[in-house]
């Protein structure tokens, strides 16, 4: 998957929200200030030609929707995060957090039981 950049995520997820959407939609999720239709505009398009919008055709007014899942660009995206900041090691990326402080207690104890949990599934 290619990179988007800030603005194109704040595009996807808004229409991920939404499922579906022409740019007026899309526009009017974003806070003030709003940006212009055209940029919103424009942005749509540059996605769509990056592979993560599709649209269906109404004349010349075009519904826009995801054509790639939130989940599968989580996963792209925290896979490069992972190899391009922690040499593809979770590990070291909990590492990380739990050394700088930035995790507490109770959500290091849900991080754990969530791994057992995990372990437990795949043990049958």
């Amino acid at each position: 998957m290619k990179d988007l950049t800030k603005a194109e995520e704040q595009v996807m997820h808004v229409l991920w929200k939404l499922k579906k959407g022409f740019v007026n939609d899309i526009l009017e999720k974003f806070p003030e200030p709003k940006p212009a239709y055209n940029t919103v505009s424009t942005i749509v398009r540059i996605l769509e030609k990056k592979g993560y919008i599709s649209h269906k055709a109404y004349g010349k007014t075009h519904e826009y929707f995801p054509a790639i899942s939130k989940e599968a660009y989580t996963k792209d995206f925290m896979g490069g995060f992972i190899k391009d900041y922690f040499n593809s090691s979770v590990k070291q990326m909990v590492s990380f957090f739990t050394k700088d402080n930035s995790l507490t207690i109770k959500e290091m104890d849900e991080i754990i039981k969530l791994i057992e949990d995990e372990k437990l599934k795949n043990k049958k």
